[in-house]
């Protein structure tokens, strides 16, 4: 259930009025935190944006980052079934963890599809490069040479990769496939696509063992 201001009465805090909160990068799909929240948490955090929740060794509300300005921006707040658990789906700015870490787990990816999420952030990236042009950037000057030279470079790119699994080692191969899923993300942004529908079409294509 997507929490609003309308159904957060359905929540259950229990004796205590406290439920644990679990802080999600929605896009490397990374677990970044727990904490508690009661109904005055998550009313503060739908109404500021941004993750707020309960100390119980302060007792009193704070928000993420208030105080080193890595704040967590809230794209959704989720309950469990049983509506004693939320899920908040986040945007992270720096680190969450309040030793410096990405997350209260450890530095570093921990599932594969936590690594292979890093695509969103690169496409990410590429939006704000779009957006907001840079003579400095490579990619926005890349983008306004326009798509043919964005196709010709793909080509480039494809060319080498080919090469290198041809004759090279394997860290040439590395790279030279890298340079190649960066080029061929920037095209398909210069032409309103994503790499996720790419994803969405290997989807419709497989089919189940």
């Amino acid at each position: 259930m997507i929490i609003t201001h309308q159904n957060l009465a359905e929540l259950d805090f229990g004796e205590a009025g406290l439920i644990p909160a679990v802080a999600q990068d929605i896009s490397s799909g990374e677990i970044l935190m727990v904490a508690w929240v009661n109904s005055d948490a998550v009313k503060e955090s739908l109404q500021r944006g941004r993750a707020v929740f309960w100390s119980r060794s302060r007792q009193r509300l704070w928000e993420k980052g208030e105080t080193s300005g890595n704040t967590l921006s809230i794209v959704s707040v989720h309950a469990d079934c049983d509506r004693d658990t939320l899920l908040m789906l986040v945007h992270p700015k720096g680190p969450a963890c309040h030793t410096g870490t990405a997350t209260c787990f450890g530095d570093g990816p921990l599932t594969r599809s936590a690594t292979l999420a890093f695509l969103t952030t690169l496409e990410d990236v590429i939006d704000r490069r779009m957006a907001s042009p840079d003579p400095k950037s490579y990619t926005s000057r890349l983008v306004a040479e326009g798509p043919k030279r964005l196709a010709q470079k793909v080509g480039e790119e494809g060319l080498e990769t080919a090469l290198a699994l041809t004759s090279g080692d394997d860290d040439e191969v590395r790279s030279e496939a890298a340079d190649l899923l960066f080029h061929l993300a920037v095209a398909l942004k210069g032409r309103g696509l994503s790499l996720n529908q790419v994803v969405e079409e290997l989807h419709r294509r497989h089919k189940p063992d």
